[in-house]
């Protein structure tokens, strides 16, 4: 079924399972996006509620910066729309489980609750409250992403929690960056637990909107026809690579054997040193590397890119619309995925007939 707002989704899907089963299709992945040049008439934006909460929390002004976005964007490629309330924490699992959620206009963060020193303990009494006001917030949205999305675009199944940052959230992570030293093994207990809640809370957002998502997406903007999500550790910017895979990468496997289609979010340069690691998880499709603010482009860690490839793995990066070309000369395009941006509607287009020009299948 084609969307409104992405007519030929229906090509686009068949792409992205090109992509999961890592074949190629003539040219890399390119989800490019651009203001549409004839975007269709609609009604002003409402203004932005008076306060941090009503701005994140108010589903028609939600719905009005949804659909005002999706009627002026061009979707190319392998971009498409999501309809979403934003992602600062407050439909995340530290939520559900009691962390004190502060919002601001642009971001959130969490107070920590777990604060004594049995951290196994504590973190395996806790359970996710489906009667507080955040998971009901929660099922609200998702079932009015579904509403709002009918023919028109996809509902995220949204951004609640990861490896090692749940975690973090609840401890702090100046504590937790302690623990891992003095209580490794309650660590793992912890997480253990926490990723069998992850699993729990996913198959519950998972089921009010695969129907409608043909499958699912969430705030990574990765679409798979059955369970996907951007698996994560921000954590593991501050730990060791033998750290990482004795605490940490059991884990991340749990979570790629539940889900259908994994990509990893590696986000930081220090980060990079867990790539050898995270390319051993056989379930694991494709892995983000992400250098973070103030950092050079992604083409300036070829090798990291091409640890990525070697492997086998898919590989997503964020590049300028002028750095595709040369990425390209560089890199296998059969299993890579460019995310990048246009001024107009007819740069972008121009871009994704270039790519399939600049592409070559390395293997």
């Amino acid at each position: 079924m084609n969307l409104l707002y992405k007519p030929d989704w229906d090509e686009t899907k068949e792409r992205y399972r090109a992509f999961w089963a890592h074949e190629y299709f003539g040219r890399c992945a390119l989800a490019v996006s651009a203001p549409l040049d004839n975007p269709p008439d609609g009604p002003p934006l409402p203004p932005r509620p008076a306060t941090p909460y009503a701005r994140w929390t108010d589903l028609d002004y939600a719905a009005a910066c949804n659909d005002d976005h999706m009627r002026r964007t061009f979707y190319g490629g392998e971009a498409f729309p999501v309809w979403t309330v934003g992602y600062p924490g407050h439909t995340a699992i530290p939520a559900f489980l009691g962390c004190p959620t502060e919002l601001d206009f642009d971001t959130g963060w969490w107070n920590p609750i777990v604060k004594g020193e049995g951290l196994a303990e504590e973190v395996l009494k806790l359970r996710v409250d489906r009667t507080c006001a955040w998971w009901r917030f929660t099922l609200e949205a998702l079932r009015r992403a579904v509403r709002e999305s009918a023919g028109r675009c996809i509902p995220s199944i949204g951004a609640f929690g990861g490896c090692g940052d749940t975690l973090a959230a609840l401890r702090g992570t100046d504590r937790l960056l302690y623990d891992v030293v003095d209580r490794p093994d309650e660590v793992i207990a912890a997480e253990v637990y926490l990723m069998e809640m992850w699993c729990e809370v996913f198959d519950d957002f998972y089921r009010i909107v695969h129907e409608a998502s043909e499958g699912s997406t969430c705030w990574f903007g990765f679409w798979s026809p059955g369970k996907t999500y951007a698996a994560q550790n921000d954590f593991s910017y501050m730990i060791s690579p033998a750290m990482f895979r004795d605490l940490f990468l059991p884990i991340i496997e749990r979570q790629t054997r539940f889900l259908d289609h994994t990509v990893y979010h590696v986000d930081g340069i220090e980060a990079f040193a867990h790539v050898p690691a995270l390319c051993e998880l056989p379930r694991l499709q494709a892995i983000q590397i992400l250098p973070g603010a103030g950092k050079p482009s992604a083409l300036h860690y070829l090798n990291t890119l091409k640890t990525v490839q070697k492997a086998g793995k898919n590989l997503q990066i964020y590049l300028s619309p002028e750095e595709v070309q040369p990425a390209l000369e560089q890199l296998s395009a059969r299993g890579l995925f460019i995310s990048t941006w246009c001024r107009t509607e007819g740069e972008a287009r121009a871009l994704l007939a270039n790519a399939a020009r600049w592409s070559v299948d390395r293997g």
